[in-house]
């Protein structure tokens, strides 16, 4: 079986799909937590890896960058490969001032004022929950670990927030201040999944802030990123 976009049997995928935006962050996590990882997917050098995790058949499949590549991905593992749950796992911007660099963060839902809807489904929706049921999960197991997961909505934009000209404009196109991240790819999983009446959600760790200019270490990003996956990886289980 295969579709435009991806070529693997149905088999090589799990019902279960943790979704990097980068190819080589889908490399890293299969080489660095799963067992008997294989490589199942590569077309457009977008790849998919299948293995276990504590005896629990896995994949992580990258999305790429933006609403229309997670679409298409996530609508062909939805609709073509039996997925059900989709976590979206990678970085994310903010400008609450209460959140801070590395802080984990999980979506409640997204608001977003993208086409994507319309251009695919003639409706206009700006803001999409995600799964509550995945959200229980991964609130449930980060209070296991002791880990302070912040919880609340993302905006989903078109454009690479640190790129425009004026950031408080940026900030005007969106109604409150109540938004917790700032990221390209959420509402176009959330919207595919609530169309074919699956499980998705959003696990971002935030690496910029318009609050807090650091600049964070390789290490720094590297044990909070792997903090986020193990989070995601412990509440599929």
């Amino acid at each position: 079986m295969a579709t435009p976009h991806i070529g693997c049997e149905k088999s090589d995928i799990a019902e279960t799909v943790l979704m990097p935006g980068d190819p080589l962050r889908a490399k890293y996590i299969a080489e660095n937590f799963l067992e008997d990882a294989k490589l199942v997917n590569e077309v457009r050098n977008m790849f998919g890896y299948t293995g276990t995790y504590k005896g629990k058949k896995v994949t992580v499949f990258a999305s790429g960058m933006g609403i229309p590549s997670i679409g298409i991905y996530s609508y062909e593992l939805y609709k073509y490969y039996d997925v059900k749950n989709i976590i979206r796992i990678g970085t994310c911007g903010s400008f609450n001032k209460d959140i801070k660099l590395l802080d984990v963060i999980l979506s409640s839902g997204a608001y977003c004022k993208s086409y994507f809807d319309q251009l695919l489904d003639g409706v206009d929706l700006d803001f999409i929950q995600s799964s509550a049921e995945l959200n229980r999960k991964i609130m449930n197991n980060a209070k296991v670990k002791g880990l302070d997961l912040k919880y609340g909505k993302t905006i989903t934009s078109d454009v690479f927030d640190l790129y425009c000209d004026n950031e408080e404009k940026f900030r005007g196109n969106y109604p409150d201040m109540e938004f917790l991240s700032v990221e390209m790819e959420a509402f176009g999983l959330f919207y595919i999944a609530k169309k074919l009446g699956k499980e998705a959600t959003c696990l971002m760790t935030v690496v910029d802030s318009l609050y807090d200019k650091r600049s964070l270490s390789s290490e720094d990003r590297e044990q909070s990123l792997n903090d986020m996956i193990t989070l995601a990886l412990d509440s599929v289980i």
